[in-house]
């Protein structure tokens, strides 16, 4: 867990900084990329609960510009299933230990991640049912890991969705479901030090993203996102067995 201090606040921010980077470079991958290191850095609860404050906020700035793309007759299906679920996820969350999470988290970020690579196509993810299936997941594993755009990238996959369909439906979905997550379990302790980084990497990092958007082709810049997640995915299931 981070120590106090600026030497431990500048790292929070470093983190948030890339992870805001890849997302709004790729439009996906905050979470992915730096949920991990903000638990390992934090703790579960807090870290979880930083990851969910700041995928809102760099999600709502990525929709600034595409909010007239986003694809509603999935999305609101999506919502509305994991507003159900972000609350069982708390629950869950609360009641594992420190290692258990950890172990269960970086389970879940791995199994995921491979699952995009893949491409894999699941025919239960597709149509109204398969927005609803997505969503309930989604929700289940933002709340409890910070973790819910798999789910959705995996849905917009099977959906044969292009990237610009995906982009503005995920941002917008990232927003909603986020917000969820923190009405139910709060903001996260920090001081007031630490929020003032945290916000100046997420401005930084959306400045960032979008110079590298610019100029990374979408296929390497969405591998370089996946494979950044699958070693943190992999680094705190570790985490979690050696505590355990």
């Amino acid at each position: 867990m981070v120590t106090g201090g600026w030497g431990g606040e500048l790292v929070l921010a470093g983190v948030v900084l890339v992870g805001a980077s890849v997302q709004r470079m790729a439009g996906i991958g905050f979470a992915l990329v730096a949920a991990p290191v903000l638990v390992v850095l934090l703790g579960a609860g807090q870290g979880v609960g930083l990851a969910n404050c700041a995928a809102g906020v760099i999600s709502a700035v990525g929709l600034v510009g595409g909010w007239r793309q986003v694809r509603l007759g999935a999305m609101v299906p999506m919502v509305v299933a994991a507003g159900c679920t972000v609350p069982v996820g708390v629950w869950v969350a609360a009641r594992l230990s420190g290692p258990a999470l950890l172990v269960g988290m970086g389970v879940l970020v791995t199994a995921a991640v491979l699952l995009v690579m893949s491409g894999a196509r699941v025919p239960a993810l597709r149509g109204v049912p398969g927005a609803f299936a997505a969503g309930a997941a989604s929700g289940f594993m933002n709340s409890a890991a910070g973790v819910g755009g798999p789910a959705v990238s995996l849905y917009a996959v099977n959906a044969g969705w292009t990237a610009r369909e995906f982009v503005p439906s995920a941002q917008f979905y990232g927003v909603l479901v986020n917000a969820f997550s923190i009405a139910a379990k709060g903001t996260p302790h920090l001081s007031t030090a630490a929020w003032l980084l945290v916000a100046a990497g997420i401005a930084a990092g959306a400045v960032i993203g979008k110079w590298l958007a610019e100029r990374v082709p979408e296929g390497p810049a969405r591998r370089i996102v996946l494979l950044l997640a699958l070693a943190g995915g992999v680094s705190t299931l570790l985490k979690g067995l050696l505590g355990a």
